[in-house]
């Protein structure tokens, strides 16, 4: 094997029928590359590149003649008097475990391996256009881990699959998977018992994580992520990834040295005069995204996923990251996102913004990005103090549901990805049932997680047995489903919602890996009577989509407001949404009063009532058109309560 100068590009590995070339960025004074036998601890080849001849400006590269994968490797970064070894940032592929919370020493190597065959079957993505897409916040391990769920290969990609027909049956038509590419659930300095669940803390930008495969080809467990993408795309889903592009898990200059620290800290972080790592997301380290070397491997990684997982959508985690510049300032231009939307592989992908860091930048509504999405974090707060009853709301809340006109003014509705719930903070259950965040399960002091949660007890902190506050909970869930799935915009549901999961009032449960970050099949029976309303609340906005589905603002002759009222004190939004090209006009009111509203129905004869949410199942969405009541002159609707009526065509 003797080794040839090799080529720069690409970065990573590329293997030929000759051998394998090695490229990789690096700002050492010198460079190692190892190579070890699979499962080794010694490299069977060490071979010092050469900056003469292996290294071309700041990028290191050699060909290795006649070397067969599989192997695994790293590189031996030398500056001044300290070595670090290090994986690659271009790895396909990991070394570590594929038992969860195994690994105690962790500090994997790269795999170098020939991928297998994969048969797509010649099922392309789904044609569902965006404005029709209703996601659904879901983590891969939580989804299939408990003991409720009977598959084989629980929390994995393939136990997943097992479940796609309840997705199919709530009406979903694409997941959001929390962090999938490879992270150290072991990670916690603070509580060694406590475990990375959620994932927001990657090692490797191209890596699925290896403990979500269940081992049919523990070398490569893309292919089982791909055989899940092929499953959810031939039941008409879409799949979008959470990524984080904002920060790793390498941490501040107490943090492990795993790969980008070792290779170009100046280049893959935001470093202050003082040689300190920047903090701007409350994880140690920040990510210098429009450094040209990381903007290509971000570009670079999102490229990879869109074209060999076929992944049809992004939603970056602390997006505002990728508009602050070296210096941490903000950029009205950001190189990275210019070149995400113009990335050839990309063009058809989704981009979805959470629109703000962990340090008060804050740009929902005006991230800078041109063909992005954002998560409407001020769309969440306005519903939930309506519909909890905060005074001075009315305004806000009919902006709200309009698709939050005055955010995405000369833009679109499609800007808005609606949701109430989240990963991050209260479930819909408990966002009815506790004042006060509980996380001591953490074990850091309730400290934790955010202390404004805009949520309301309904008159007892957490579990009772009073038959009427649960009732109110009950129909205060409704009516958040109800806004969530009537508004203008991109509505996504938070998974267990539908079964009005709990989590004991925890609203950061990042560290458990248990019943309160796991989806509780059982459940779902026990809770039908929210189950179905969720169900039917998104089919009928499927068949309502000329409504609610749109791509364009409404004017003043699609919407008819009733009854409004601006006072502090109002409680009540009333609207008729106007169907002009088939007539099946839509009525909407919610009363988020204590008190019972006396609504004058406009043209009366001419509605029947689909929705009360101060009815009980079943009569509280009545499905069967011919089975609706019509409504009389005034309708006494309930203390918080809301109601739909569809026009009768004649």
């Amino acid at each position: 094997m003797k080794p040839l100068p090799g080529t720069a590009t690409p970065l990573g590995t590329a293997i030929s029928d000759k051998g394998v070339n090695f490229a990789v960025f690096s700002e050492s004074e010198g460079l190692s590359l190892l190579i070890f036998h699979t499962g080794a601890t010694k490299p069977f080849l060490t071979f010092t590149l050469d900056p003469a001849v292996n290294k071309t400006e700041r990028i290191w590269h050699v060909f290795i003649p006649d070397l067969d994968p599989p192997f695994e490797y790293g590189y031996k970064a030398i500056y001044k008097d300290t070595t670090f070894e290090v994986h690659d940032p271009y790895a396909k592929g990991l070394s570590s475990s594929t038992t969860w919370g195994s690994e105690e020493h962790y500090n994997p190597k790269g795999r170098c391996f020939i991928p297998s065959p994969f048969d797509w079957e010649g099922i392309e993505k789904p044609k569902t256009p965006f404005k029709d897409w209703v996601i659904y916040e879901m983590h891969v391990r939580g989804f299939t881990k408990d003991a409720s769920c009977e598959v084989l290969e629980k929390g994995t990609f393939l136990g997943m699959i097992h479940k796609i027909p309840h997705l199919v049956s709530l009406g979903v038509n694409a997941v959001e998977l929390l962090p999938i590419f490879e992270f150290n659930e072991r990670e916690s300095k603070k509580h060694t018992q406590m475990e990375n669940f959620w994932g927001y803390s990657t090692v490797n930008f191209f890596c699925p994580m290896q403990r979500y495969a269940f081992g049919e080809n523990p070398e490569d467990p893309s292919s089982e992520l791909k055989t899940l993408v092929k499953e959810l795309h031939r039941n008409g889903i879409a799949v979008i990834l959470d990524v984080v592009y904002n920060h790793t898990a390498e941490g501040d200059n107490d943090g492990p040295v795993l790969s980008f620290k070792g290779l170009g800290r100046s280049s893959y972080y935001l470093i202050d005069s003082g040689g300190n790592y920047l903090n701007f997301t409350g994880t140690g380290n920040t990510v210098n995204a429009n450094h040209p070397i990381t903007k290509q491997l971000i570009v670079d990684s999102l490229s990879y996923f869109a074209e060999e997982m076929q992944i049809d959508g992004f939603r970056f985690d602390l997006a505002s990251i990728l508009t602050r510049g070296e210096n941490g300032e903000v950029l009205a231009d950001p190189p990275v996102l210019e070149e995400i939307d113009k990335a050839p592989a990309l063009k058809d992908t989704v981009l979805i913004a959470e629109a703000w860091d962990a340090a008060g930048l804050y740009q929902v509504g005006s991230f800078p990005g041109k063909r992005w999405a954002e998560w409407n974090g001020r769309y969440r707060d306005i519903v939930r103090k309506f519909i909890k009853g905060t005074d001075g709301q009315v305004q806000d809340f009919m902006q709200a549901l309009c698709g939050s006109d005055q955010l995405y003014r000369g833009n679109s509705p499609l800007k808005s990805v609606n949701f109430i719930t989240a990963h991050d903070g209260f479930t819909l259950y408990d966002l009815v049932s506790y004042q006060k965040k509980h996380n001591e399960a953490n074990k850091e002091n309730n400290q934790d997680g955010a202390n404004d949660n805009e949520s309301w007890n309904c008159g007892t902190e957490g579990e009772t047995s009073d038959k009427t506050i649960n009732f109110l909970r009950m129909r205060q869930m409704k009516n958040f489903q109800t806004a969530l799935f009537l508004s203008l915009g991109i509505p996504m549901i938070l998974s267990g919602d539908e079964y009005a999961h709990t989590k004991n009032g925890n609203n950061n449960t990042y560290c458990q890996d248990n019943t309160l970050n796991y989806f509780l099949w059982d459940k779902l029976e026990e809770q039908r009577e929210l189950l179905s309303f969720t169900k039917n609340l998104i089919l009928f906005r499927k068949e309502k989509s000329d409504l609610f589905c749109r791509d364009s603002f409404l004017s003043e002759k699609d919407i008819e407001w009733l009854q409004i009222d601006f006072s502090p004190s109002s409680r009540f939004v009333g609207y008729i949404l106007k169907d002009k090209q088939k007539g099946k006009h839509c009525l909407i009111a919610f009363n988020a009063s204590e008190s019972i509203r006396n609504f004058t129905i406009p043209n009366s004869s001419s509605w029947s009532r689909v929705v009360d949410t101060a009815l009980s199942y079943p009569t509280d969405f009545i499905t069967d058109p011919e089975k609706r009541p019509r409504l009389l002159d005034t309708y006494l609707m309930g203390p918080r309560s809301a109601i739909i009526a569809e026009a009768i065509l004649t």
